[in-house]
């Protein structure tokens, strides 16, 4: 079992949850986060992003580790109130200096680095100006995009826009369990959700514009609810793709909410069964903004619902018992969720998919011998990937994979408990120490997939 020669392995962090050095440090500037973690009980254990992992210090050392692993890629994000504190404006030299520095590393380590240009750290001063609630916050957006791309695009030619404006809109904006905390409904939502679209339509036409490299790769990295067929069947085939392009509820994970503006130009006819008068004002131009070309589709994919037909064509998504193996979040493990994700992707939309997210968290410690053992992730890894093999096999075109995450990090709203990384890190210390997961993901790069074979289901 080998995967195409192309095959991009590499793994992925965010700016907040691994920079630290939020508060004040070479004029870096408060994120939403920041705000945040300050809250009485809005993070688990009083956690804070305020140090995290230290890799805005450590990042020659964790670029070191990330080539002892073998990467061939890594996704990294840019923290918006590190490079313009007021997150428009004057420049931080010094922030994005930093960014400079750890592009050079990874270059020079032969290591491909992918840039996000929001992983969630919304600056401060503009949150306080109406985030974005505010009508001109994709014009913010492109301003701060715009010194990104004029910094590095002389090295970086591989770029999401937003990671998971699910996440930050509908957790952040609607349930208020994420930064920063609110809880909007009805058209107040939908219309911050529009100008987050706007936003990625500005980043995108300002980077195919402005590149210094030709030819730049231009994506997005949703969430939404993806489905697995309760069998092989037609019809259980056909009701898990139903269910995966179908809204029903007012939330922001669904896919078609999340995709059909961006490559249909549209939102999709049942949005507005759902939103009613609520749906976002849309003025003339917006669509067409926010459809700019793509050349791929990121998946940030952790869990997935099983369904089948039901009778009268009814969808029947099926309980995972209190028996299923979860992660230390409580998920379930849901192995066909590339296989079938990806799948259901490509064909709706017709591009290329880049798994830019899968992992799991586990609450691992490094042993009595000194090492960190975590043979679940190993089998979880090899789980999904074998999965991810068989849509390959089956015609899709999927360009990589990006293991969450490089190293334990803060994971938001939960602090620092569940530990997603391949990087095993002591917060007291910042020591790290690179779990077995990280020598068995290396020997996986090495043979390109090979070692997927070798371990029996």
């Amino acid at each position: 079992m080998t995967f195409p020669d192309t095959f991009i392995w590499g793994a992925a962090a965010a700016s907040y949850q691994i920079e630290g050095c939020t508060q004040g440090v070479d004029d870096c500037a408060d994120s939403v986060w920041d705000l945040c973690c300050r809250k009485p009980g809005f993070v688990k254990y009083g956690d804070t992003g305020f140090t995290a992992c230290d890799h805005y210090h450590r990042y020659e050392e964790d670029v070191a580790l990330m080539r002892q692993i073998g990467l061939n890629a890594y996704r990294l994000s840019v923290m918006w109130p590190r490079v313009l504190p007021e997150g428009i404006g004057k420049v931080n030299a010094k922030g994005l200096d930093f960014y400079d520095r750890l592009i050079d590393a990874l270059c020079g380590a032969g290591i491909t680095p992918w840039v996000t240009l929001f992983h969630w750290d919304y600056p401060a001063a503009l949150f306080q100006r109406g985030g974005w609630q505010h009508e001109e916050s994709p014009l913010w957006f492109e301003e701060y995009v715009k010194v990104v791309v004029d910094c590095l695009s002389d090295r970086v030619s591989n770029w999401f826009t937003l990671n998971e404006p699910g996440c930050f809109i509908g957790l952040g904006h609607q349930a208020g369990n994420h930064a920063p905390g609110l809880k909007l409904t009805g058209r107040d939502l939908t219309q911050a959700w529009h100008n987050a679209m706007l936003a990625h339509g500005r980043a995108v036409r300002l980077i195919r514009r402005d590149s210094k490299l030709p030819n730049p790769r231009v994506g997005h990295a949703p969430c939404f609810h993806t489905t697995i067929p309760a069998s092989e069947s037609p019809a259980d085939i056909e009701a898990a793709r139903r269910a995966m392009f179908e809204m029903h509820h007012r939330h922001m994970f669904y896919a078609t909410w999340n995709l059909d503006p961006l490559l249909r130009g549209a939102y999709p006819a049942d949005a507005e069964t759902v939103w009613g008068e609520d749906m976002p004002v849309i003025r003339d131009g917006d669509m067409e903004l926010i459809a700019q070309e793509l050349d791929f589709i990121g998946l940030n994919l952790y869990r997935s619902n099983i369904v089948r037909a039901g009778e009268n064509g009814e969808l029947e998504t099926l309980e995972y018992p209190g028996t299923h193996p979860r992660t230390f979040m409580t998920w379930p493990v849901t192995p066909d969720g590339l296989r079938w994700g990806t799948r259901f992707l490509h064909e709706a939309y017709g591009k290329p998919i880049l798994v830019s997210e899968n992992g799991l968290a586990l609450n691992d410690w490094v042993a009595l011998d000194g090492k960190v053992h975590d043979p679940q992730r190993i089998d979880f890894i090899t789980r999904y990937l074998r999965g991810l093999k068989q849509s390959i096999d089956e015609g899709v075109p999927v360009l990589g994979y990006f293991h969450w995450s490089i190293m334990d990090n803060f994971e938001w709203a939960e602090g620092y408990a569940p530990r997603f990384g391949l990087i095993h890190i002591d917060y007291p210390t910042q020591r790290r120490t690179l779990k077995d997961s990280a020598y068995w993901y290396r020997d996986l790069i090495r043979s390109n997939g090979r070692v997927l074979g070798e371990l029996q289901t």
